[in-house]
């Protein structure tokens, strides 16, 4: 084989989560993580697509609820599973802090050791576990709170499905 034919992952091509809730879930993706709605063919389930709101940005999360997103309680599972969390690379680190606020919802910071890397943590309506990852250097404004309660912890959920803010 060739270099030029050498198997090469080159991106991601999208995730996909199921959702009970779709009005709210999309809230969160859009407006609490700013993604814009990107179009998407008729699965003949309700669903979405949502995209990097930048130019040529590529559809990164399928929403879908019903049909196929259904177990055999006839509800899409809830949480994250096997996959821990979801890693977005962002910026406006304070800004996305002050989304959170707004949307009444928890969150937790986390500082990556030997790294410039901040990390934000947050859950969506369905308690998929989302980690936006800065870029400590290019932000303004103070580093991520490592105090207690609200510095990330690995495999410590605080996530709380009955608290959660209706987004939709």
């Amino acid at each position: 084989m060739t270099d030029a034919a050498a198997p090469l992952v080159t991106g991601l091509f999208h995730i996909a989560v199921k959702t009970n809730d779709l009005p709210a879930t999309l809230a969160f993706y859009k407006s609490v993580l700013g993604l814009t709605e990107a179009k998407r063919p008729d699965f003949g389930y309700p669903g979405a697509w949502l995209a990097i709101p930048l130019p040529g940005g590529q559809a990164v999360m399928h929403i879908y609820a019903g049909g196929p997103a259904l177990g055999p309680a006839g509800e899409a599972p809830v949480g994250t599973a096997a996959i821990d969390h979801v890693s977005l690379a962002c910026r406006g680190y304070h800004g996305f802090i002050a989304r959170f606020r707004a949307a009444g919802l928890d969150w937790r910071e986390f500082l990556v050791p030997g790294t410039t890397l901040w990390q934000l943590f947050v859950y969506d309506p369905s308690g998929v576990q989302m980690e936006l990852t800065f870029e400590g250097a290019a932000e303004d404004g103070p580093p991520p709170d490592m105090a207690e309660g609200r510095r990330y912890v690995a495999g410590a959920s605080f996530f709380d499905p009955a608290a959660y803010p209706r987004l939709a």
